[in-house]
């Protein structure tokens, strides 16, 4: 099934999956994906993510705690191919005290906000992940 927007589709099969409670969910492949996905498991919301390039597709395993209780609380689309939302560096929110991330689309490349408060580059607010 092909898909307009390839950040929805990954926070809502991210999200589809967190809430069944499966270990793993399968994805269509793209750079934007994979640099999305390299942020999560830099901030420890998934555990890991394997690419398999033959068919295009990238595997990502969701990280737990006890009683399969996910980690992922939850993923919200803030930018979107209708709307975008653009961001100064001083605007970027801070998501739930610094406990979330907030992740960015910016001239250095996709980046957390906190990277980018850091590099003092606006750009556009992709989502944010708590």
């Amino acid at each position: 099934m092909a898909f307009n927007d390839p950040v929805a589709e990954l926070l809502t099969k991210l999200r589809n999956a967190k809430n069944a409670q499966h270990r793993y969910v399968d994805l269509s492949s793209s750079k934007v994906k994979l640099k999305i996905l390299e942020l999560l498991k830099q901030n420890g919301f998934i555990e890991n993510f394997l690419v398999n390039d033959e068919q295009h597709k990238i595997r990502v395993f969701l990280r737990y705690v006890k009683n399969r209780k996910s980690i992922l609380n939850g993923l919200t689309r803030i930018s979107s191919p209708g709307g975008r939302r653009y961001v100064g560096y001083h605007d970027i929110p801070y998501v739930f005290n610094g406990m979330g991330i907030a992740i960015v689309s910016t001239c250095k490349g996709i980046v957390d906000g906190e990277t980018a408060r850091n590099l003092k580059v606006g750009g556009e607010l992709l989502c944010t992940v708590w």
